[in-house]
């Protein structure tokens, strides 16, 4: 999800829950290998499990990465041969690999050669007219065969050309099937799922069927679903925690990254969400979007923004508050 799931984003959802892993968004080997590494890579220590994503075709590029992705820290390394935008069909990675089975298949040799923590695939179902079932398993056999044991699948097929990256996520109809024929082909390998989830419900369905479950943009729009994770999927006892003290704890992470000169509404940005669904939502999103880009926001932007809607919530309380009705007889 490129610039969407950042470090500011990983550490709000870490808050949330402790057991779900969680991804960077893509970083192509160019910038990896001349950009501005502390940047692009650091990450904080409370993000684990966390897996770094890599975009490109390079062998030894990918490798190189790969290596410097262990020696920060990552825990896993992941290839996207899935993104369908423009940008990385100029750049000769992301979804047009697919057509490249064998070309992925070095990528994963080499990038195993210099690390020791997982090297996985998360790609989509096929593209453009080459999207049968046939060429799906054959991508996955020769990818496999490269010592690649998990892919992360997106049950979409993808069009590069004519469609924008956002149609891609909703025309190209969902082919769940697809996916679990793979896992049914590949017993021994791990296979996750990716796209149209909604509701942490479907997503404990489709366990019957395959690995694991990818969740992206429900998340980040509706965050507050994390926090069931733990319980639902790893058995583990569901936080007892709030949205107000979520954001309280976030406000400390926020005002130390404020004084390293990150702006205000790079980090309020993620939260906009957080009471999706509740009284003051709409409020708590205005206020944030409306004051945390302001030259010399801080983090009383965020106070105040908790402020107007604890306000709200009370007013609601409080008209839900009702007199007993003293015409209505015992019984």
């Amino acid at each position: 999800m490129l610039d969407w799931t950042d470090r500011h984003e990983r550490f709000f959802l870490r808050l949330l829950s402790r057991r779900a892993w969680l991804y960077t968004e893509m970083l192509t080997t160019g910038a990896v290998i001349h950009g501005n590494r502390d940047l692009l890579l650091g990450f904080s220590e409370t993000e684990h499990p966390l897996a770094l994503q890599l975009g490109g075709s390079d062998p030894e590029a990918m490798a190189r990465c790969a290596g410097i992705g262990a020696d920060y820290g990552y825990d896993e390394i992941n290839i996207n041969v899935g993104c369908p935008s423009d940008r990385v069909l100029s750049g000769q990675f992301g979804a047009c690999l697919m057509a490249q089975p064998g070309l992925v298949a070095e990528c994963v040799a080499a990038m195993k050669t210099e690390v020791d923590v997982p090297v996985t695939v998360k790609s989509r179902i096929g593209i453009d007219h080459d999207d049968s079932y046939e060429t799906l398993e054959r991508f996955v056999s020769t990818v496999a065969g490269a010592g690649c044991t998990t892919f992360i699948m997106h049950a979409r097929k993808a069009w590069l050309q004519g469609l924008s990256p956002k149609e891609n996520r909703d025309v190209p109809p969902l082919q769940y099937d697809r996916v679990f024929r793979i896992k049914q082909a590949f017993p021994e390998l791990e296979i996750i799922i990716n796209g149209g989830i909604t509701a942490l419900t479907q997503a404990r369905e489709l366990l019957s069927h395959v690995d694991g479950v990818m969740l992206g943009r429900k998340i980040y729009h509706d965050p507050w679903l994390m926090t069931q994770v733990d319980q639902l999927f790893y058995g583990a006892e569901q936080p007892g925690i709030t949205r107000e003290q979520v954001v309280r704890q976030f406000i400390a992470y926020m005002q130390d990254c404020l004084e390293r000169g990150v702006k205000l509404s790079s980090m309020t940005r993620h939260i906009l969400g957080l009471y999706q669904g509740q009284p003051g939502a709409r409020i708590w999103r205005r206020h944030l979007s409306e004051n945390a880009h302001k030259k010399g926001a801080g983090v009383e932007v965020v106070v105040a923004a908790l402020d107007r809607v604890r306000e709200v919530q009370e007013t609601v309380r409080e008209n839900m508050t009702m007199e007993p009705d003293h015409d209505c007889k015992s019984v």
